[in-house]
């Protein structure tokens, strides 16, 4: 586990600059990493106040880079709908579910963090790779795992907004196409599985509120009666289970 965590924040700490890796990069960049992290650099590097700022600015975006890049978002979203429809405001708590989010997008992502850490951070490490590489390595992975989970169509929008050229391959789409076209296809797949999350529960609301207004009833509230309902079939269906089981596996 301390292997994939630490594999995970070092990769996130090399992705920002991926997309610029596709052009050139200076070679300031690998006297700058190599006098942080021990790499194949031949400058004499930064200053530890340097190195320090350095840090401290990539630290800034790593929330973004969680958002954009992983299964984060996708299952945030399943997660608030499901509290949502089940007439919950503040259980979980939105600290629960971003921890949840969190956990499960760090098993979800798993396989792509090996390979970042196979292809590009162990070989940085050993001084074998230079930082170009690494970044270049580490990106390639991420763009293969956004790849599987965009949809064609959206992909192709946002490159004819672009005024792109037509693309051979799907690996030479860039990261500025990409990411934007990854973050709609989440979103997308994040309200479908949510409509489906939230049928049973609708109809359990339905059936409360007439039964309460053939009783007379009219001034207790529907979603009052309806919670432990909604409670108990969640329960007795082990829905934690089969919602944290779906969502892993719709990144398959």
């Amino acid at each position: 586990m301390k292997r994939l965590l630490s594999a995970a924040s070092t990769a996130l700490l090399l992705i920002p600059a991926t997309a610029h890796a596709q052009s050139s990069i200076p070679g300031a960049l690998d006297r700058a990493f190599g006098a942080m992290g021990g790499g194949a650099g031949d400058g004499p590097g930064l200053s530890l106040s340097l190195q320090l700022l350095l840090i401290m600015g990539l630290l800034t975006i790593l929330p973004s880079l969680i958002l954009m890049m992983t299964s984060f978002t996708r299952i945030l979203i399943v997660l608030a709908i499901l509290r949502q429809a089940l007439g919950l405001q503040q259980s979980p708590p939105n600290q629960v579910l971003v921890g949840l989010s969190l956990f499960l997008s760090l098993f979800v992502m798993a396989p792509t963090l090996e390979k970042v850490n196979d292809n590009a951070i162990a070989p940085y490490a050993a001084g074998t790779i230079n930082a170009e590489q690494a970044i270049e390595a580490g990106g390639q992975q991420f763009h293969a795992f956004m790849l599987r989970q965009t949809r064609e169509h959206d992909l192709m929008m946002f490159a004819e907004m672009a005024k792109a050229q037509k693309f051979e391959n799907k690996r030479d789409v860039p990261f500025s196409i990409l990411l934007p076209a990854f973050v709609t296809s989440e979103l997308k797949t994040a309200f479908q599985i949510g409509f489906m999350l939230f049928l049973p529960f609708l109809v359990i609301d339905l059936v409360v509120s007439s039964v309460l207004m053939s009783l007379g009833m009219m001034m207790m509230s529907p979603m009052i009666v309806s919670l432990p309902f909604k409670l108990l079939l969640f329960v007795l269906v082990d829905g934690w289970a089969l919602l944290m089981g779906s969502l892993a596996s719709s990144f398959g």
